[in-house]
C-alpha cells in the first residue's frame, strides 16, 4: 500500500524540483551547477513521482519514453559545438549574444552545450532506472 502522504508530497514536490532542476542548470555558468547536476535533480523528481504513483502514471506523464531526449540533447550539444565553425572558429569556442538576457544573464553555445547535458542525463537516467524497476517490480 502506497502512503497517501508520500503521494500527495510527490505531487507538489514535482514541480518544485523541476524549477530548481532549471535554475542549477542556468546557475551553471557563474557558479557550481550546470546540465550534468540540473539533469539529475530532474530524475530524481520523476523517480520520486514513479515511487509514488507508480510508473505506469509517471510513464503517462512524461507523454514520450525518456530514451527520446537522448539523440535530441546530443543533437542540442553537438550543433552549440559546431556553431563556432560556421563563424570561422575552432570547435567548441563560446559565442556569446551581445546582451544579456533578464533573468538569465548572458546567453551563449556553453548555455546550449549545457541544455544538451541537461536533456541526456534525464533521459540515460530515466531510461536505466525505469527499466531497473520495472524488472524488479
Amino acid at each position: 500500500m502506497k502512503s497517501v502522504i508520500l503521494r500527495t508530497a510527490s505531487n507538489y514536490l514535482l514541480p518544485l524540483l523541476l524549477l530548481f532542476s532549471v535554475f542549477i542548470l542556468l546557475r551553471g555558468h557563474y557558479n557550481p551547477g550546470g546540465g550534468f547536476v540540473g539533469g539529475l535533480i530532474a530524475s530524481i523528481a520523476f523517480v520520486l513521482h514513479a515511487f509514488a504513483n507508480r510508473l505506469e502514471n509517471t510513464r503517462k506523464l512524461l507523454r514520450y519514453p525518456p530514451g527520446a531526449l537522448i539523440p535530441v540533447g546530443l543533437a542540442v550539444s553537438l550543433l552549440s559545438g559546431l556553431a563556432p565553425v560556421f563563424a570561422g572558429l575552432p570547435f567548441m569556442t563560446a559565442l556569446w549574444f551581445s546582451a544579456p538576457m533578464p533573468i538569465i544573464g548572458l546567453v551563449g553555445t556553453p548555455l546550449f552545450f549545457d541544455i544538451g547535458v541537461y536533456l541526456v542525463v534525464i533521459g540515460i537516467t530515466l531510461t536505466i532506472l525505469f527499466n531497473i524497476s520495472e524488472n524488479i517490480l
